[in-house]
């Protein structure tokens, strides 16, 4: 009987332990779970934590960004204004260069005139010398001719009338000699001449030339020439070469000019007046 009763009881206390086994196997698995779960939720609010950041990072790279990008459109628009300014100071330097080129020509042309204004002006200045002497001579025979006239006028008021046979051919042969004589005199007149006077605005001694305050309004005429003074030492001659409204500008007779001459200086012209 009693093995009767221990059949049937061993299959039970093995199916019991067999239940015993899996529920603490399945309590174990479900404490395991949770603690999976808890370190989960753990992991997971770390990550939302990380996310916020990434996100904060992220907006505030947005926000560089966007400033980045604004400046680098202010840079570009300057980098645009610049590059219009670099065409047009190129555009400008290329006139100026052009300019200077026909600036350069003229002067050439202006030197070739110089040296044939040079030879004209030695040939004139030794014109002048000598129509100076020859003025010099006429007021010598000038001074002479009135002392004469004036010693005969003296000799004539001295004679006694009568003592003089007066008759008409002697009468006309004086008024000749007289008009004669009167008409020496007047040949002798020294000529008028006309002093125009300036002065020195600049001086160029890199292309030899200085800028005077006479022009048109003062009837100077390209080939003029005009002595130049420091105080009263004279320093030399210019020549006229263009001719403003109010000024005009003058290149040196000699190079070694462009060392004497400074602003201020007196400019001086003589010139003889035809009647």
């Amino acid at each position: 009987m009693a093995d009767k009763v221990k059949a049937p009881l061993a299959p039970i206390i093995l199916i019991v332990i067999i239940a015993l086994a899996i529920a603490g196997s399945g309590f174990y698995l479900l404490q395991k779970e949770r603690h999976r779960s808890l370190q989960l939720q753990e992991e997971l609010e770390d990550l939302k934590t990380r996310q916020r950041i990434t996100e904060s990072k992220l907006e505030e790279s947005k926000k560089i960004i966007s400033a980045f990008e604004l400046k680098l459109k202010e840079s570009g628009e300057q980098i645009n204004a610049l590059t219009a300014e670099l065409m047009e100071e190129k555009k400008a330097k290329e006139e100026a260069l052009s300019k200077i080129d026909q600036l350069r020509y003229d002067l050439d042309q202006q030197k070739r005139q110089r040296t044939d204004l040079e030879s004209r002006f030695t040939q004139a200045q030794q014109d002048l010398s000598n129509i100076q002497s020859q003025l010099k001579e006429l007021n010598s025979q000038k001074a002479e001719l009135e002392t004469k006239v004036k010693n005969l006028e003296t000799k004539t008021e001295n004679i006694e009338l009568g003592k003089v046979v007066v008759n008409s051919e002697g009468t006309s042969k004086d008024k000749r000699k007289k008009s004669e004589k009167q008409a020496e005199v007047k040949k002798v007149e020294p000529p008028a001449v006309s002093v125009l006077e300036g002065k020195v605005l600049v001086v160029n001694k890199d292309y030899g030339f200085v800028v005077v305050n006479l022009g048109n309004k003062d009837n100077i005429a390209i080939g003029d020439t005009f002595s130049i003074y420091h105080g009263s030492q004279y320093l030399g001659d210019v020549r006229i070469e263009k001719v403003q409204d109010t000024m005009s500008a003058a290149g040196f007779a000699s190079a070694d000019m462009k060392n004497k001459v400074s602003e201020g200086d007196r400019v001086l012209q003589v010139t003889q007046k035809t009647k």
